[in-house]
């Protein structure tokens, strides 16, 4: 299996980067778009577990547009053949640190996001 095709390796980060664009903006329909609609899709955030497609469009259509901008440091995008991709990168925003992972799959509409990891960073001193 060839590692980061680097025609594969573009598509994935042009489709990464839109995910971004589409967050910070809250573009919802982008968002919701770029989930893999399928029952079997998820996304574990720092205060919630989202099972589903449906409840991860809930979430999006319900969060508040308000304070999304943020800074992406060691991003790391690595493909697996033509047709899967892992997408990783730590976020600075409102002084906090964060992570997130995600599992993307190429399906016959594109890449989509097949399952999502976020979390938060303690506070500088602060307790877990």
């Amino acid at each position: 299996m060839e590692v980061d095709i680097p025609e594969v390796l573009a598509e994935v980060r042009a489709a990464f980067a839109a995910y971004e664009k589409a967050l910070v903006g809250n573009d919802v329909a982008v968002l919701q778009d770029l989930f893999r609609k399928d029952a079997r899709t998820l996304r574990y955030g720092p205060n919630e577990i989202l099972l589903g497609w449906e409840r991860i469009a809930a979430f999006r259509a319900a969060r508040s547009p308000i304070g999304l901008e943020r800074v992406l440091e060691n991003t790391v995008i690595t493909t697996y053949g033509r047709d899967f991709a892992t997408a990783n990168t730590e976020f600075l925003r409102g002084g906090r640190r964060g992570r997130q992972s995600q599992s993307w799959v190429r399906f016959p509409e594109g890449w989509r996001i097949v399952a999502a990891h976020v979390s938060l960073m303690p506070p500088p001193g602060g307790t877990p």
